[in-house]
């Protein structure tokens, strides 16, 4: 797909017809949405004749977005991406049934109706969703073209941790999707290292496996830290914790509204949407210092995420999670320090760690997470220079630049490989 040009550059030699398969797509601002985003727009740029075949906008909110009510198929081009949508269920409530109906949804009409177009030279899925991997999977197949899905998550041990109704029969039918698509992909991406022991475990060959991190996929802050806390009406001197994105199970954000409980003094928010923001509502009735913030525009939200004092990662307890959750990257790139309230095994504790840029607090613990936030407020100088290792990391490591080469080489090198 490209070729080094020896300064770092890369230049399209070839123009290829894509297909990716994501659920999530633009306007969705938050999870998959956007690496998918980015990566068909790349590709866009790049001269390819580029497709997606993509869900109905419906994330992190578990809402369908109002410009799509009523539509069950749709093509339409933004940015020079065809883009194909097809209707599925969107269930407000979480559980195993509902989860299950939503993928079976998803994966019936895609197979039903496959973009119209022509044989792509590959196919690349993201994952989760479950779908997504099997619907690339049988594409790619009936096309005979290099399949490669890029690992985000993997669902069938969210699914056995996250808490949801039926949970282990959701991980036992997941499994079993993930194992058929994992092991049709010519090349199988991970965008992190603690995914390839799992998707190995799967009976995919290690020589298959490519890691692929994902990058920063926001600009930093645009506008002073003071400005951003004037316009929000957050008070000079107080100290302001904030969590961004999806608002669900395995998130268990109960610790921050605990948390946001024991000591007044400290502002909470709550910034995005999200099937348990109703139930975390309740939580917090009667604690003013608990705030919650609808989701901004992709101009506003490193501003505020770089006026926060604190940014918030949480975790289940019961939540071994492997994948790295997108917000991660985003807190880097805004120049504030992380408290992490996750398992230290996992992929997210590995990253902070690895960054410099935060600290690690056991999971579901809110005095323990209160302790390291108030330990950063009274610290100021080594607040700053812990935050300041966010943007050093982004730039050695998440580049968009550099996370959209590695996805061209994986494209490229699958194209490569000879069919079995």
């Amino acid at each position: 797909m490209t070729e080094s040009t020896g300064t770092g550059e890369t230049a399209a030699t070839t123009r290829r017809r894509l297909l990716m398969v994501s659920t999530n797509y633009a306007p969705e601002h938050a999870g998959i949405g956007p690496y998918a985003t980015q990566i068909a727009e790349h590709w866009a740029s790049l001269g390819h004749e580029t497709h997606v075949l993509a869900g109905m906008p419906h994330y992190p909110s578990w809402s369908l977005d109002p410009a799509y009510a009523g539509a069950w198929r749709r093509t339409e081009e933004r940015a020079g991406v065809v883009l194909h949508r097809r209707r599925h269920t969107v269930p407000p409530r979480q559980t195993a049934l509902k989860r299950a109906t939503f993928e079976a949804s998803v994966l019936l009409h895609g197979l039903l109706a496959p973009p119209s177009m022509a044989r792509p030279h590959a196919v690349l899925a993201q994952m989760p969703s479950l779908a997504g991997g099997v619907i690339g999977a049988r594409l790619a197949s009936r096309w005979r073209v290099p399949y490669v899905p890029v690992v985000q998550d993997l669902m069938g041990a969210a699914a056995a941790q996250s808490g949801i109704r039926g949970g282990d029969r959701a991980a036992a039918l997941a499994s079993r999707a993930e194992a058929y698509a994992l092991r049709s992909a010519t090349l199988v991406g991970v965008i992190h290292e603690t995914f390839v022991d799992k998707v190995r475990g799967f009976g995919v060959d290690p020589g298959r496996i490519r890691l692929v991190p994902n990058w920063s996929h926001v600009s930093g802050p645009s506008e002073p830290r003071e400005k951003t806390r004037a316009r929000l009406g957050w008070a000079d001197g107080e100290t302001v914790v904030l969590h961004s994105g999806n608002m669900g199970l395995k998130q268990g954000l109960e610790v921050l509204v605990e948390t946001a409980r024991r000591d007044p003094a400290v502002r909470v928010v709550l910034l995005g949407d999200g099937n348990q923001r109703a139930h975390l509502a309740q939580l917090a009735a009667g604690i003013p210092n608990l705030h919650f913030m609808e989701p901004v525009g992709d101009d506003e939200f490193p501003d505020v995420l770089a006026a926060a004092d604190v940014l918030a990662v949480t975790q289940r307890a019961s939540v071994l999670d492997m994948s790295v959750p997108s917000k991660l990257t985003s807190y880097f790139a805004a120049g504030r320090p992380v408290v992490a309230s996750v398992a230290a095994e996992g992929g997210t504790a590995q990253e902070v760690l690895r960054s410099g840029a935060g600290v690690l607090v056991a999971p579901e613990d809110p005095d323990a997470l209160l302790a390291a936030v108030r330990k950063l407020a009274d610290d100021p100088a080594a607040a700053e220079e812990l935050g300041a290792q966010g943007p050093r990391h982004v730039e050695a490591h998440l580049t968009k630049r550099a996370g959209l080469a590695r996805i061209d080489a994986l494209i490229e090198e699958a194209m490569g490989v000879p069919a079995t």
